[in-house]
């Protein structure tokens, strides 16, 4: 986890960043007398529990102003919690829990529902592994933290079922959630444009580290095959032994080298063929034969690759992979050995948004109308 901020440090972080209508209730609190409170914190989508972040500051919140709360999680880490149904009841002081909602909620919401979603991610390819690339699109190192502690929380989830899940991410910082000392990865297209070749940026690679599995990207001159094969012929040694992959990153704005539409149906007719005759919606449609890295792109490369004799080069996809594009290559039982994605943070930022509401006042079962499906136990309507 992230380092706390000193005990001053803490306090003073709250009060510029709580809502100021938070603040001013704790004064008014403070002026009128104190009531023990209890705080009911839910999400209005399905998630996967994942509060240990925010349990650990409200801890640390606790451990500062010399307060005890008393927390009852309703679900373990990484249970299927429903939409409305509270994730947690917090009680204690209310002049010490009224400033403390704004920052609580913050580290609560996103992160159940970023594990919602590689949680369905890992069991809609319950064979691949997945690795979380999400760090490049995080709003700074808070989020960072929050995002791979989501993918890990998902991703055991869905291994509790019989998937991979997700085995590792990109950044060091955050590797100790997956069990790791270090994160993964090998090459963005930067060094490849600054090598000048696919194969040279290989071989720099290689040169640099050894011992690292070569994970080459393809698509930066736009010839996917072209390069993957150069490499392939450069490194039989690696080819032989399974340690070289081919990464498949092309954008959405073409089709991957030597495809088009009516190349691409022909890709899938010769493996798939069920999964392009079901109804498909526009972006299922694209999934599979459309541009970028489609299940078509992916075959495609599974078969010149096969063609050489490379069959032990494993396939890494990265590109627009989220819970429905994972269903897709599902259907299409797209030859992938890895996914890399950053989609498990919602695409839709509203989802992520916990609440809380106050379900009792000093021992009496109290909520605004309309919540009393919050309430505990035989309070419950």
């Amino acid at each position: 986890m992230m380092d706390m901020p000193s005990a001053p440090d803490l306090n003073s972080d709250v009060a510029g960043r709580t809502d100021v209508y938070f603040n001013r209730t704790k004064a008014v609190v403070q002026r009128f007398g104190d009531a023990r409170v209890t705080y009911a914190v839910f999400l209005r989508r399905p998630v996967i529990a994942a509060p240990r972040i925010m349990l650990e500051w409200l801890a640390a919140m606790a451990n500062v102003r010399g307060v005890q709360f008393d927390v009852e999680l309703t679900h373990d880490e990484g249970a299927w919690v429903g939409a409305g149904e509270p994730l947690v009841y917090i009680t204690g002081p209310f002049s010490q829990l009224a400033d403390l909602e704004t920052i609580l909620l913050q580290k609560t919401g996103a992160a159940c529902v970023a594990a919602h979603n590689a949680y369905q991610m890992a069991l809609a390819l319950p064979k691949i592994p997945f690795l979380a690339m999400d760090a490049r699109h995080c709003a700074g190192a808070e989020m960072q933290e929050m995002m791979a502690y989501a993918a890990s929380v998902g991703g055991q989830a869905a291994q509790r079922e019989g998937a991979v899940g997700f085995i590792g991410n990109a950044t060091d910082a955050t590797a100790h959630f997956f069990g790791a000392a270090r994160g993964f990865g090998t090459m963005p297209h930067a060094l490849i444009g600054y090598a000048g070749s696919t194969l040279r940026a290989a071989e720099m690679f290689h040169d640099t580290f050894p011992d690292v599995n070569l994970t080459v990207l393809v698509d930066y001159f736009g010839r996917e095959v072209s390069d993957a094969l150069e490499v392939c012929a450069r490194f039989p040694a690696l080819v032989a032994n399974g340690t070289l992959a081919v990464r498949l990153d092309t954008h959405g704005g073409r089709f991957l080298e030597g495809l088009d539409p009516a190349e691409s149906y022909a890709v899938l007719e010769r493996h798939a063929p069920g999964a392009i005759r079901r109804y498909r919606s526009d972006a299922e449609l694209r999934a599979l034969v459309g541009t970028g890295v489609s299940a078509a792109a992916i075959w495609r490369m599974r078969e010149e690759l096969d063609a050489i004799g490379a069959s032990a080069v494993k396939l890494v996809v990265s590109s627009g992979f989220n819970v429905e594009k994972c269903r897709v290559m599902a259907d299409a039982r797209a030859p992938i050995d890895l996914i890399g994605t950053g989609s498990f943070i919602p695409d839709h930022w509203s989802e992520t948004y916990a609440t809380a509401d106050i379900v009792e006042y000093n021992g009496a079962a109290r909520v605004k109308v309309g919540r009393e499906f919050l309430l505990r136990g035989k309070n419950k309507p």
